[in-house]
C-alpha cells in the first residue's frame, strides 16, 4: 500500500542541491584555521594549513536572498598547495572575481581606481565580502553531491545588475515594443 505509515517508498526525496548554474549574492564568512604566513601577507589566523601541506580559505558562502536565502556553501579557496602553482592560481582567481564583483568593477577594467580596489589589506578583508557567485555541483569526500561556488559573476554579465538588485543597464533587457 502506497503511502501508508510504514512504506516511504514513494515520499519525495529531500535534495538539498542548488541547482548548478544559479546565480545568487552570497556573503563570505572565513571559518578560521589560525595558520599565519606574514611573509605571503596571511595574518590574522585566517589561513587553514591542510594535512598535505595545502594552505586555503576555508569558505562559508550564505545565500543572502531569493529562494535560497540563508543555504550555507563551502567552498575551500587555494593559497598554496605543496604540488605547484594551480591551486593558488585559482584561488586568486576566485578572490578577484569576488572583489570584482563586490565593488562593481569590470574583469577588463585596467584603471588606476580599479587596480586599487582589488587590492586588500589582508585575508580579513574578505571575511563578509558581499557579491555574485555562480553556484556549481561537485562532490564530497564520500562521493554524494554538495553545493560550491568557483567563480564570482562580475558587472561584464548581462544579468548581474538584476542579480545584484541593481538597476537595469542598457543592453540588460530587450526594449518594450
Amino acid at each position: 500500500m502506497s503511502g501508508s505509515w510504514n512504506d516511504f517508498n514513494d515520499a519525495k526525496q529531500n535534495s538539498n542541491i542548488i541547482p548548478k548554474g544559479t546565480l545568487a549574492k552570497v556573503r563570505l564568512t572565513i571559518r578560521p584555521g589560525g595558520f599565519d604566513d606574514p611573509t605571503q601577507g596571511w595574518t590574522g589566523g585566517y589561513a587553514t594549513r591542510g594535512t598535505t601541506g595545502s594552505v586555503y580559505l576555508s569558505g562559508e558562502f550564505t545565500v543572502l536572498e531569493g529562494p535560497y536565502a540563508r543555504r550555507k556553501i563551502f567552498t575551500l579557496i587555494g593559497l598554496y598547495s605543496p604540488k605547484g602553482p594551480d591551486w593558488a592560481n585559482m584561488g586568486r582567481s576566485m578572490i578577484r572575481g569576488m572583489l570584482n564583483s563586490a565593488r562593481g568593477i569590470s574583469a577588463k577594467d585596467q584603471s588606476p581606481q580599479a587596480q586599487a580596489a582589488r587590492r586588500i589589506n589582508g585575508l580579513g578583508d574578505l571575511d563578509g565580502i558581499e557579491f555574485l557567485a555562480r553556484i556549481d555541483v561537485g562532490t564530497d569526500a564520500s562521493g554524494d553531491d554538495k553545493n560550491e561556488s568557483r567563480s564570482a559573476v562580475t558587472p561584464d554579465r548581462r544579468d548581474y545588475a538584476r542579480a545584484m538588485g541593481l538597476p537595469a543597464q542598457p543592453g540588460d533587457h530587450p526594449p518594450v515594443q
